[in-house]
């Protein structure tokens, strides 16, 4: 008899018990929550986008380009028997707009952050020239180095933001491993120890909002998210120019630059 009153008055117990730490009727459940996560400390832009075109103009009398002399390497100068190469440091277009300039958003985008391309930006060491002459490239975006050549090409960088690299490709076509800028640089100038000529040159951004002038002089900046913005244009024998822009989503805007030549 003593036993079995014992033996309810437990089972009591552990009723209450279990109904004070049970999950129904407003019971003393703890939740677990996810540890908090800081904040990323700069953000992915947000709102509306636009476009940002325009041209590079030269106003006067361009200098001419000296030829290149390619005496001392035979197949380089078999590669341009019939139009022997003049430097690339002005390069105009028959309607007065200059090529190989480097046009890109100099300020305005602190605080966005944009993903690195995966994508392999190319140079190539084809006919004695590094092709292209200018080019513009991510931080972090790979750089994929070629030798179409079948002689020695030396392919060097003078980055100062970024570990310099110095390679020797004596191979036709041979494969290296990818190169990498670290650090933001306009511009970074990489030439060729063996055939002084050669000479490129790179911007390195922490965006995508660059362009490089062509047969048409013009460029334009795609998908800028809205804002007030410092562009500039960089030739490597003008120097810079830069303007003031405003960008509003969905309606281009365009900014012409002119570079004086000398009279």
């Amino acid at each position: 008899m003593y036993s079995k009153a014992l033996l309810a008055l437990v089972s009591s117990c552990l009723l209450v018990l279990g109904a004070g730490c049970g999950g129904g009727g407003g019971g003393g459940e703890i939740e677990e929550k996810p540890a908090a996560q800081e904040a990323p400390a700069t953000q992915a832009p947000t709102g509306g986008v636009g476009t940002i075109k325009g041209a590079v103009i030269v106003a006067g009398q361009p200098p001419s380009q000296r030829k290149i002399n390619m005496g001392a390497e035979q197949y380089c100068k078999t590669q341009h028997a019939a139009n022997p190469p003049s430097e690339q440091k002005v390069v105009t277009n028959p309607d007065g707009t200059l090529r190989y300039v480097f046009v890109f958003i100099k300020e305005g985008l602190a605080g966005k952050q944009f993903p690195t391309p995966t994508e392999q930006v190319v140079i190539d060491q084809r006919g004695c020239m590094y092709d292209p002459h200018v080019l513009g490239i991510m931080v972090g975006q790979p750089l994929k180095i070629l030798n179409s050549d079948p002689l020695l090409h030396n392919i060097h960088s003078l980055a100062k933001n970024s570990p310099q690299f110095n390679i020797g490709m004596p191979i036709q076509g041979m494969d290296l491993p990818t190169k990498k800028f670290a650090a933001e640089e306009v511009m970074v100038r990489i030439k060729c120890d063996v055939h002084p000529w050669m000479e490129s040159f790179v911007g390195v951004l922490n965006h995508p909002f660059y362009y490089v002038t062509g047969d048409g002089g013009s460029f334009e900046l795609k998908d800028v998210p809205e804002g007030t913005y410092t562009i500039e244009a960089w030739h490597e024998t003008f120097g810079t120019k830069t303007q003031s822009v405003t960008v509003k989503a969905g309606e281009p805007v365009e900014v012409n630059f002119t570079f004086q030549a000398a009279a």
